[in-house]
């Protein structure tokens, strides 16, 4: 037996022990019609009753009502439940999972690592994330462009992605091992580029590689004195812009994690594509955001989770106080006009349970519909794939998930997924 053809036998074997039998996938030439007591029309913000949505291979073709019923198609019943598209999480580590963030990524290797990230994707997936955008591999390079390829090519189940590969930091920065002894050489969790000239070539290195954004860190840092906010900038506006430039040549975006001013405005004004925690913004800040639809990704879920399991009663107090203040600087942004997308920063708490996140931004000052038109909508903008995801839409693809109940009385329905379809092929049901 050939090595190619050993290979493709054990990869079989590995992925039926890991994962089971194959997803159920629509027949070919035989659609598939899914009927449920109610479905979200995501862009009116309205439920249609009853609801259904008609499927043929990898595209919805029609929804409504009621669909049209081929003679050959297959009926999916789901009952008193609502549909509504996959959810879109905008902001995952893949790479990581609960337990010290700065030893994992030391101890263990970045095999070990993958196959961590495609059980994380696939506990994702059942959790109804038919979209993610992976914000950074934290150490294991461009290892999250296998993952991607591989979905993609039907090898193990998983969300569409768009992936970043290793963050970018500078020297000493957010993500770079500071809490080791220097002499041991720690690798950061992240590629150094100082200045222009080594960002413009790592950013070149990241695109070689598969990257589909760019994640920089441009702040860190966090501190709490005296009741207020403040976080160091990594990058001058100028460097950001170079990077954001550079990316745009072709055709990619720049997110930052940035929790606070002054590396927040020095993001906006370079033209970022999303920033990610956001935690306090200046009112320039969030008028620039608003002018240029610049995305704040909160992040809530990974500031609770930190709060709820700190290693010391001091280290839960400060985790508490920042959430509590990020929470008040929420409704500030909503009411500047801010564009929200979600995405919850999963990874260091488990896989497959962050739709907490919406719920969480209902409880900080969103409604229902608007929390889930910024996962939908703005989320599908944000990963580029507006038109294609976010909606129940005839042309679309068939990524589609149901609820219990009713998800616009009460958000936390999204924390149970009954059903998820992706791309018309069936994972759960």
């Amino acid at each position: 037996m050939g090595t190619k053809v050993c290979f493709s036998v054990a990869l079989a074997i590995f992925l039926f022990l890991m994962f089971g039998s194959a997803p159920a996938q629509s027949p070919t030439g035989h659609p598939i019609i899914l009927h449920a007591a109610r479905m979200l029309d995501i862009e009116s913000g309205t439920i249609v009753t009853p609801g259904e949505v008609l499927v043929q291979g990898d595209r919805i073709v029609e929804v409504g009502s009621a669909v049209k019923h081929p003679a050959d198609a297959e009926m999916i019943d789901l009952g008193d439940s609502t549909l509504l598209p996959g959810l879109i999480d905008a902001h995952v580590h893949l790479f990581l999972h609960p337990g010290a963030e700065d030893l994992q990524t030391v101890e263990e290797s970045v095999p070990q690592r993958t196959i961590t990230a495609t059980l994380a994707a696939r506990d994702d997936l059942m959790a109804g994330f038919t979209a993610e955008r992976d914000m950074g591999t934290e150490g294991a390079g461009s290892a999250d462009t296998a993952v991607r390829n591989a979905i993609d090519d039907g090898l193990i189940p998983g969300p569409r992605l768009r992936i970043s590969g290793n963050a970018v930091d500078i020297l000493g920065g957010h993500e770079d091992a500071n809490h080791f002894n220097p002499a041991q050489h720690v690798l950061s969790n992240a590629t150094y580029a100082n200045g222009v000239d080594e960002l413009v070539a790592v950013i070149r290195q990241q695109l070689k590689e598969g990257a589909d954004f760019i994640k920089i860190y441009e702040t860190g840092p966090d501190t709490i004195r005296d009741g207020k906010f403040s976080t160091i900038y990594q990058y001058t506006e100028p460097e950001l812009a170079t990077a954001v430039l550079e990316a745009a040549r072709v055709g990619k975006h720049v997110a930052v994690h940035a929790t606070g001013e002054p590396g927040a405005l020095y993001a906006a004004q370079a033209g970022v594509v999303s920033i990610d925690h956001a935690n306090h913004l200046s009112e320039q800040t969030m008028k620039l955001m608003q002018e240029k639809q610049i995305f704040a990704v909160p992040t809530f879920t990974i500031f609770e989770y930190f709060a709820e399991h700190a290693g010391s009663p001091a280290q839960a107090a400060r985790e508490r106080q920042m959430l509590d203040l990020h929470a008040q600087e929420f409704p500030r942004q909503l009411a500047a006009g801010v564009p929200m997308a979600v995405g919850s920063d999963v990874g260091p708490f488990p896989h497959g349970t962050q739709a907490r996140e919406l719920v969480l931004m209902v409880k900080y000052g969103m409604t229902p519909i608007t929390a889930l038109q910024a996962d939908l909508l703005n989320g599908a903008k944000l990963l580029g794939w507006d038109g294609q995801i976010g909606a129940l839409k005839a042309g679309y693809f068939a990524d589609v998930i149901a609820v219990p109940g009713d998800p616009l009385k009460d958000i936390s329905a999204v924390q149970n997924v009954k059903f998820v379809m992706k791309g018309g092929a069936v994972y759960k049901k």
